[in-house]
């Protein structure tokens, strides 16, 4: 079998357990969206989504509108891109200065993932800080890269995003509803210049699964993930009561939907964005398409002036997400000397 590069090996307290002695019967909920026509069943669905964002963090939502073909469209390209050979693939590598296009040594907490990626934003190019300095105000451009081949590969990106993106609104607007706002609460944020990206995953099989993982612990930054994924499985969710993880049985045609730390913060803790790691198995490569909804660089991320009261004051001072997004953009590349900034870093103290 040979050795593993010690870059990939977990700490002992963050490996997989294979085979759990005592298999979890607790699922993240699914919720069906194709009844939204009706006034009380938006209320339920509303309720749903509520209950969920502060139990997990996470649910799944099924008869969600984005067509089926479109699915299996972008799960086809993603796979024919990821079988070009290593020189074809290395013409789109993304770098210090892009960091859109191909990456195959991505860190998570000084870790290497096992896996291999494609990154393009929604808008093909978009502003963001050229540095995380605060006094700084100078902008660079972010632009895709797009391979040769297949052919196709740009157009079906292009149509899969703006679908999930359309799924990704319809689903912020309940979150609002949720937390007793308007649906539209959170549109502006995403005008002009949103940053948000989707990105292909492949995790080739590991001969060390107990070793590694295809992406170590970690929390989203964004405002929301809408992740479609294969049948193959691995994405394991931290489940809030114990701590425990809890793998992500894949329900057909369904997508994975957790909120991230802006939601977090927008909502002042009622919702909160929960660690997540992906597991990968000796036998079957795997798949998965997230989409990152991202706001404009120029937003300012606070709690909701409307959900503060003397009982319930600010947690955090308010960030610019463009320089939060300056500091983790650059940070995956090579192991940190110290701490990747995380929203912690903007909590209020009590």
């Amino acid at each position: 079998m040979g050795e593993i590069d010690p870059a990939f090996i977990q700490a002992t307290d963050q490996r997989p357990k294979l085979n759990p002695t005592n298999p979890v019967a607790d699922e993240i909920p699914i919720i069906d969206l194709s009844v939204l026509s009706s006034p009380d069943e938006t209320r339920k669905v509303v309720s749903e989504i509520g209950h969920a964002c502060k139990s997990w963090g996470f649910f799944q939502v099924i008869n969600h509108g984005v067509p089926l073909e479109l699915a299996r469209k972008i799960e086809e390209v993603a796979k024919t891109f990821f079988e070009l050979p290593a020189e074809e693939k290395k013409k789109v590598k993304r770098d210090m200065v892009n960091a859109l296009g191909y990456h195959d040594g991505e860190n998570t907490k000084n870790v290497r993932d096992w896996k291999e990626v494609f990154d393009f934003l929604v808008e093909d190019e978009s502003l963001v800080p050229a540095s995380p300095e605060p006094d700084d105000k100078e902008l660079r451009k972010l632009t895709n890269q797009w391979p040769q081949y297949p052919p196709e590969f740009r157009e079906v990106c292009q149509e899969y995003a703006r679908a999930v993106e359309k799924l990704a609104y319809k689903l912020l607007g309940l979150i609002a509803l949720g937390l007793d706002q308007p649906e539209n609460r959170f549109n502006d944020y995403f005008k002009d210049q949103q940053t948000s990206m989707v990105r292909f995953n492949h995790y080739p099989p590991c001969p060390f699964p107990h070793l590694a993982l295809g992406v170590g612990r970690h929390k989203d930054a964004g405002a929301l993930t809408v992740l479609a994924q294969d049948d193959v499985g691995g994405l394991e969710v931290k489940r809030k009561s114990d701590g425990e993880w809890i793998p992500v049985t894949p329900t057909p045609n369904a997508y994975i939907i957790n909120v991230g730390d802006i939601v977090q913060v927008w909502s002042n803790d009622k919702y909160e964005s929960v660690e997540h790691r992906v597991v990968v198995n000796s036998e079957k490569e795997r798949f998965s398409v997230p989409f990152f909804f991202f706001p404009a660089h120029h937003v300012m991320v606070k709690p909701l002036e409307e959900l503060l009261s003397d009982e319930n004051p600010a947690k955090y001072r308010e960030y610019n997400w463009g320089k939060f997004y300056a500091t983790r953009n650059r940070s995956d590349f090579k192991k940190q000397e110290v701490e990747n900034i995380q929203i912690h870093h903007f909590r209020l103290p009590e």
